[in-house]
C-alpha cells in the first residue's frame, strides 16, 4: 500500500482488523498453552486394593452393594483398619505454617505463640503433628482446595477460574467419603458448595471475596459449632474460616488484627478438641481434627505467587494422646499429600489422579505390616497414574538386576524414565514380598524393615515429584496458529505506523522545504526508543529480569528524558552559536521544556524510591515502608496534601483553556472541585472504617463518589464540544472556517483530556492503598509535564517519539505504584471499596482499574496531548474533509501504543513457548504472561476511549462549524 493512499477510513479499518486478529491469536494461544490438565476419568474403587495389571475378574462387583457394605469391603481389602471414624476439616484461609510451627528451626514469633496457647500445648504434648505443606502456584483458594481433596496439581489458569468456581468432576476424597455413606456438613467459604454441589446435607456458605469483612465472616461459621459438635449424624464437618485471610489483605502480616484473629482461631480449635475427645457419654467414634490452610501470605498480606511466604501452608493433625511426637520438629510435605493421607487414614480408595504420597508421621501408631501395606497401596495408585502418563511403562520389559539406588543420583545411568520408575518400584515390591514370605523376616527395628520403608519412600517421592512437575502436553498446531496470528497483527500495525510516518515525513518536508531542517536524519532519542524495545524484548528471556522488570523501565524512561534535555540544550547552544535572535515564543518554549523535563525526572525518582518492587529486594527500605513505620497519621497527611494539590493544579490548568467563556469555565471548575472535595471528605471521615463491620456509610459514600465521577466525566465529554465558543469573525470566510474550527477542536480536547486525567487520578486516590497517594500525584504531575513538553516542541520532533515516551512513562509508573510481575501484588482489598455485596464482575473491574492505573492514565492523556499539537497546517481541506485531521491526531496516539504492545506481546509469547519446560515456567513466566495479556486489554480499552472521544469532538466541531457558516 502506498503511503499517499492511506486514508483515515483505510487506516481505521485495517487497524481494527489487526487488533481483532491479535485478540483471536491470543485467545488461541492461551487456550492451547494453559489447557485444563488431563485427568483419568471415573472414580477409584476396589481395583485400588489390587496391584496394577491384576485380572479384573478378581474384582468383586460393587454395583449392588449398599454404602455400609462397600465401606466394610474396602476395610477388608485394605487389611488396615481405619484409624479414625470422623473428620473435622478446619480450613484457616491464608494462615502461614510459620505462624504455628516456626521457620528454619526457629519457633514462631512470640506474639503468635501467645495468641495460640492451646494449639502450642497440643504440639508440645505430642497430640498434634504439624507439617509445612508446600502449596503449588497459583496460591489462590479454589485450586488449593482442589489440590487438597483430589491430590492433583491443577492448571495455571485456575487462578482465573478462582473467581468463577465450577463443580469438581475429577475423583476426590469428598466423593470417596460420600460413596461409603458419610454425611457431610459444611460451614464457611461458599467455594466448597460450588466445587461439590448437592453433596452437603447441611451448609451455610459465605462469600470469600468480600475482604472488608473480618468479623462476621467467621462468626457465621462459629455460631454453628456448638450444635454441630453435639450432633452424631455427620462424619465430615468442614469449617472454612476466611477472616485471617481478609486481615492479611487489609493490613498485612503485621496487622494489629492478626494476633486477635489467631487467638480467635485458637479458641475454636480448643472448643472442637475438647468436644471431640471420646468420653463415657460420647459414642461418636474416634475423631480427627485436621487444621489446614490453603496458602500463606506475603508481608503485605497478598498471595497468588510462588514465594516461600505464599506457598507455606499448614497441615496440623490433632488426634489422641499417642498420635504425635514431642520432638517439636515440624515436618515437610506437599499440599497434594493430604488426599492420599486422608484416604488411607479412613480406609477409602485414593483418588485416581492423586500425585501425592502419604505423610508417614501420621501412621506411626500402626504396626510395621500395616505401614508397609499402606505404602504398597499408595505405590500401586501412583504406578497406575504413571502407566497412564507413560505408555511405555511396562515393568516386565526391564531388568533391574544391576539397579543401585544412590539417593539424589538414583536416576543416573538409566536410559529412560520408564526404566527408572520400574526399577525403583520393583525393588520396593521385591523387598516387601520377600519380607512377607518370611524368607528374611526380622524384627520391626531390623535393617531389612527399614530398607523396605526407604525403598517405598524413594519410589513414591520420585514418582510424586515427576507427576507434580510434568509439563502438560500442548496442542502444537493451535499454539503455532495463535503465534502466527499475533505476528501477522503485529506486522500490520507496524506497517501502518511506518506508512503513516512516511506520509507525515513527506508532508513536513514539503512544508519546510525552504527551511534548514534535519527531518531526514534519525536523532538520538528516536534511536533510543527502538533500543528500549530491543532491551525489553531481550530481558524477557531471563527469569531474574522478568522478576525485576521495574528497573529497566525506570532507567530507560529517565535516560530517554535526559536525552530530550540534551536535545533542547543543543537547540539553545546552536541558536547562540549562529548569533540568531530568537523571539520570545521559542525562548519560552525552551524554558517550558527544560522545566517539564526536570519535573518528570524528579517525580520519576520519587516513584522509583517509593516501593522496593520486584522479588529479590522487597525487604530493602523504601519510602512506603518508612511511612508505614511512621504511622497512619503521616500517611493520611500525605493523602490530604495529595488531594489538595491535585485539585488546585487541575483548576489552574483549566484556566489555560484559550477560548472558553468565563461562565462556562466556572461550571467546569465546579465540576472538578466537587468530586475532589468528596474524595477529601471520604479520606478524612470514612477511610479508617471502610473495612470495618460498620462500614455501610463509607461504602455508600464511595458509591456516591463513583456516581459523581461518572456523571461529571460524561457531562464534560458530551457538553464541552457544544459549549466551546466560535470566535474570530474579523477574518475572511476561509480563514474563519479553519481557525474557528481548529480552536474549538483543540480547546475541547484540552478540557476533556484534562478532565479524563484529573478524574482518573481522583479515582485512584480513592481506590489505591493510602500509602500510594503521593505516587498518584507524581503520575499526574508527570502527565502534565509531558504535555507541557510536547506543547513546546517544534515540528522537528517526531510525534511518534512523544507518544512512545508517554507509553514508557506509563509502564514505569505501573511499577512505581508497587506492582510487580507476580500475582501477589494485586490489590484485592481496594477492589471492594464501595461494594456492598460481592460482585465478581464489579470487583474484577475495580481490581483492573487499580492495577493498571498508570498505563491507563497515560493513554487517557493522549486526548489532552492532541490539544497542544499545532494543527494549523492540516486543520481541514478546502472540501471540508476532516479525515486528514483525524488521521494526524489519532494515527500516532493510537498506532504507537498498539504497535509497541504488539511487539512486547508477540515477543513474550514466543519466549513463553520456548520456556515451556523451564523450571520457573509456572512461577515466573506464566504470571508475567497474564500481565502481558491484561496490558493488551488495557491498551485496547484506552485507545478505544481516545479514538471515540476525538471522533466525537471532530463531528460536533464540524457540525457547529457548518451551522456557524450558514448563520453568517
Amino acid at each position: 500500500m502506498d503511503s499517499s493512499s492511506l486514508t483515515c477510513k483505510k487506516l481505521t479499518v485495517i487497524a481494527v482488523l489487526a487488533v481483532l486478529i491479535q485478540v483471536f491469536g491470543l485467545a488461541l494461544f492461551v487456550l492451547g498453552f494453559f489447557p485444563v490438565k488431563p485427568a483419568l476419568s471415573g472414580f477409584s474403587g476396589v481395583e485400588s486394593f489390587y496391584p496394577p495389571g491384576a485380572d479384573s475378574a478378581e474384582f468383586q462387583n460393587t454395583t449392588n452393594l449398599s454404602d455400609s457394605q462397600l465401606k466394610y469391603l474396602y476395610q477388608e481389602l485394605s487389611l488396615v483398619p481405619p484409624l479414625f471414624d470422623r473428620l473435622i476439616l478446619m480450613v484457616i484461609d491464608g494462615l502461614p505454617a510459620e505462624f504455628v510451627l516456626g521457620k528454619d528451626g526457629e519457633p514462631p514469633p512470640k506474639s503468635f505463640q501467645e495468641a495460640m496457647p492451646y494449639t502450642q500445648s497440643l504440639l508440645s504434648k505430642g497430640r498434634a503433628i504439624g507439617y509445612h505443606a508446600k502449596a503449588a502456584p497459583p496460591t489462590v483458594t479454589m485450586p488449593r482446595l482442589k489440590a487438597m481433596v483430589s491430590g492433583a496439581v491443577g492448571g495455571f489458569l485456575d487462578v482465573a477460574f478462582n473467581f468463577n468456581t465450577q463443580a469438581l468432576l475429577d475423583d476426590n476424597i469428598i466423593v470417596q467419603f460420600l460413596k461409603v455413606g458419610w454425611k457431610l456438613v459444611m460451614h464457611g467459604d461458599e467455594t466448597w458448595l460450588k466445587l461439590f454441589p448437592g453433596m452437603f446435607s447441611r451448609h451455610d456458605g459465605v462469600s470469600s471475596f468480600f475482604v472488608k469483612d473480618t468479623v462476621q465472616v467467621d462468626q457465621n461459621v462459629s455460631r454453628h459449632l456448638v450444635d454441630e459438635l453435639s450432633h452424631a449424624d455427620w462424619s465430615l464437618l468442614t469449617l472454612h474460616y476466611l477472616g485471617l485471610d481478609h486481615v492479611g489483605h487489609l493490613g498485612g502480616r503485621n496487622s494489629v488484627l492478626m494476633a486477635p484473629k489467631l487467638r480467635e482461631m485458637d479458641e475454636v480449635i480448643k472448643m472442637i478438641d475438647l468436644n471431640s475427645l471420646p468420653t463415657n457419654n460420647n459414642d461418636q467414634g474416634r475423631t480427627l481434627l485436621l487444621v489446614v490452610s490453603d496458602h500463606g501470605m506475603t508481608e503485605n498480606g497478598n498471595h497468588g505467587g510462588s514465594s516461600f511466604e505464599e506457598t507455606d501452608s499448614l497441615a496440623l493433625f490433632i488426634g489422641p494422646t499417642n498420635f504425635g511426637s514431642t520432638s517439636g520438629t515440624p515436618n515437610k510435605a506437599n499440599q497434594v499429600d493430604l488426599a492420599s493421607t486422608l484416604a488411607l487414614l479412613f480406609g477409602v480408595p485414593i483418588p485416581k489422579n492423586n500425585v501425592g504420597m502419604l505423610m508417614p508421621e501420621t501412621f506411626k501408631s500402626l504396626t510395621v505390616d500395616q505401614q508397609l501395606r499402606l505404602l504398597e497401596l499408595n505405590s500401586w495408585q501412583l504406578l497406575r497414574l504413571l502407566e497412564a502418563q507413560l505408555p511405555g511403562l511396562v515393568c516386565e520389559n526391564f531388568s533391574c538386576d544391576n539397579f543401585r539406588d544412590d539417593g539424589s543420583e538414583r536416576t543416573r545411568g538409566y536410559s529412560s524414565l520408564e526404566e527408572t520408575f520400574c526399577c525403583l518400584y520393583m525393588k520396593a515390591a521385591d523387598l516387601h514380598r520377600s519380607w512377607k514370605s518370611g524368607e528374611e523376616k526380622r524384627s520391626a527395628s531390623g535393617d531389612n524393615c527399614h530398607s523396605i520403608l526407604m525403598a517405598y519412600h524413594n519410589f513414591l517421592r520420585t514418582a510424586s515429584e515427576w507427576l507434580s512437575h510434568r509439563a502438560t502436553d500442548k496442542p502444537v498446531g493451535r499454539l503455532i496458529f495463535g503465534v502466527a496470528a499475533m505476528l501477522v497483527s503485529c506486522l500490520i500495525l507496524l506497517s501502518l505506523l511506518f506508512l503513516l510516518g512516511k506520509q507525515v515525513f513527506s508532508e513536513q518536508n514539503q512544508q519546510f522545504s525552504s527551511a534548514n531542517n534535519d527531518l531526514s536524519w534519525w536523532h538520538l532519542d528516536e534511536v533510543f526508543i527502538l533500543v528500549v524495545i530491543v532491551i525489553v524484548v531481550i530481558s524477557m528471556g531471563s527469569s531474574s529480569l522478568v522478576e525485576e522488570e521495574q528497573y529497566i523501565w525506570h532507567f530507560m524512561t529517565s535516560s530517554l528524558y535526559l536525552l530530550s534535555l540534551r536535545k533542547v540544550m543543543q537547540h539553545i547552544v546552536t541558536r547562540t552559536e549562529r548569533n540568531t535572535s530568537a523571539t520570545l515564543g521559542p525562548k519560552t518554549n525552551n524554558y517550558i521544556q527544560i522545566c517539564s523535563i526536570f519535573v518528570i525526572l524528579i517525580s520519576g525518582r520519587f516513584l522509583r524510591g517509593w516501593h522496593q518492587g520486584g522479588v529479590n529486594w522487597t525487604n530493602l527500605p523504601d519510602i512506603s515502608k518508612w511511612l508505614e513505620h511512621a504511622g497512619s497519621a503521616y500517611i493520611k497527611l500525605f493523602q490530604l496534601v495529595s488531594v489538595i494539590i491535585l485539585i488546585n493544579i487541575s483548576l489552574v490548568s483549566l484556566m489555560w483553556s484559550r477560548r472558553s467563556k468565563k461562565n462556562f469555565m466556572t461550571v467546569v471548575s465546579l465540576m472538578h472541585l466537587f468530586p475532589g472535595w468528596l474524595v477529601l471528605h471520604y479520606i478524612t471521615k470514612y477511610q479508617d472504617v471502610a473495612f470495618s463491620t460498620g462500614s455501610y456509610d463509607a461504602t455508600l459514600m464511595a458509591q456516591v463518589i463513583y456516581v459523581v465521577l461518572g456523571f461529571c466525566s460524561t457531562t464534560i465529554v458530551v457538553a464541552v464540544p457544544w459549549c466551546i465558543p466560535f470566535q474570530n469573525r474579523t477574518l475572511s470566510v476561509p480563514e474563519v472556517q479553519r481557525k474557528a474550527w481548529g480552536l474549538c477542536f483543540r480547546d475541547s480536547a484540552y478540557v476533556i483530556g484534562l478532565s479524563y486525567v484529573y478524574y482518573w487520578s481522583l479515582l485512584q486516590l480513592l481506590l489505591q492503598q493510602p500509602v500510594n497517594s503521593m505516587p498518584v500525584l507524581f503520575l499526574f504531575l508527570q502527565v502534565l509535564a509531558s504535555i507541557w513538553f510536547s506543547s513546546g516542541s517544534n515540528q522537528h520532533r517526531r510525534q511518534w517519539v512523544e507518544v512512545a515516551a508517554l507509553y514508557y512513562m506509563g509502564m514505569a509508573g505501573h511499577f512505581g505504584l508497587g506492582n510487580t510481575n507476580t500475582l501477589a501484588t494485586i490489590d484485592v482489598a481496594g477492589a471492594f471499596i464501595g461494594v456492598l455485596n460481592h460482585s465478581t464482575i464489579l470487583s474484577g473491574v475495580l481490581m483492573f482499574i487499580i492495577t493498571y492505573a498508570s498505563p491507563m492514565l497515560y493513554l487517557l492523556s493522549m486526548v489532552m496531548y492532541n490539544s497542544v499539537k499545532d494543527t494549523s497546517s492540516f486543520i481541514i481541506s478546502e472540501k471540508g474533509n476532516i479525515g486528514s485531521l483525524l488521521k494526524r491526531t489519532l494515527g500516532f496516539p493510537c498506532l504507537v501504543p498498539l504497535g509497541l504492545n504488539s511487539i512486547l506481546l508477540i515477543a513474550y509469547t514466543i519466549v513463553l513457548l520456548l520456556m515451556r519446560n523451564h523450571l520457573f515456567v509456572w512461577s515466573v513466566f506464566s504470571p508475567k504472561f497474564l500481565y502481558v495479556c491484561a496490558t493488551t486489554v488495557c491498551v485496547c480499552v484506552g485507545v478505544s476511549i481516545v479514538a471515540s472521544t476525538m471522533i466525537y469532538i471532530s463531528l460536533v466541531s464540524t457540525y457547529r462549524e457548518k451551522l456557524h457558516t450558514h448563520t453568517d
